[in-house]
């Protein structure tokens, strides 16, 4: 049986392809993109103000392997790094609490990770880190993220109302 690709957590992290330092497997957040199907158009009541709704984006990270094995074995070593990455994102394709900090956790949202399909020439695109050659990647997207709004609208709760009443004329 083979092992793990990558024997330690610290050897992935969020890096450009072209500054990866020792990292095995670089996440790169290569776009943000608003998300309109999760957008969320009602305010929400927080402490006397309503809140306006928060910006839903998607976020788009580019994997890529980084072997250290001599050139000969490299690529396959490379292609077994990005399989096992695969591998695991799709096994665990849904983030929830516990793995969740912040807002996300506090808010009890979820997060989607699901492979972006990308035509070759379109790969190349993301792929822009001046003369560096192109390398073997995946693109995931990952959301939707909530970011929370500032903008705010204060509210005063009602103490008294008022009921008119008139009676129809012919009725």
């Amino acid at each position: 049986m083979t092992p793990d690709p990558i024997p330690r957590p610290d050897l992935i992290g969020i890096a450009s392809p072209a500054d990866k330092g020792d990292l095995a497997l670089s996440l790169y957040l290569c776009a943000v993109r608003e998300n309109g199907d999760a957008r969320r158009n009602e305010m929400q009541l927080q402490g006397g103000v309503m809140r306006y709704p928060p910006l839903t984006v998607d976020l788009h990270y580019l994997l890529t392997p980084h072997s250290t094995a001599d050139l000969q074995t490299r690529a396959l070593d490379e292609h077994r790094l990005l399989g096992r990455a695969a591998q695991v994102l799709y096994d665990h394709s849904i983030v929830r609490s516990p793995y969740l900090e912040g807002t996300l956790a506090e808010n009890e949202e979820e997060l989607r990770i699901t492979s972006v399909g990308l035509e070759p020439d379109q790969i190349t695109r993301y792929w822009s880190f001046g003369d560096l050659p192109y390398k073997l990647s995946l693109v995931y997207r990952v959301g939707p993220v909530l970011l929370e709004s500032n903008r705010v609208k204060p509210t005063s709760r009602v103490v008294e109302r008022r009921i008119k009443l008139q009676e129809k004329e012919g009725g």
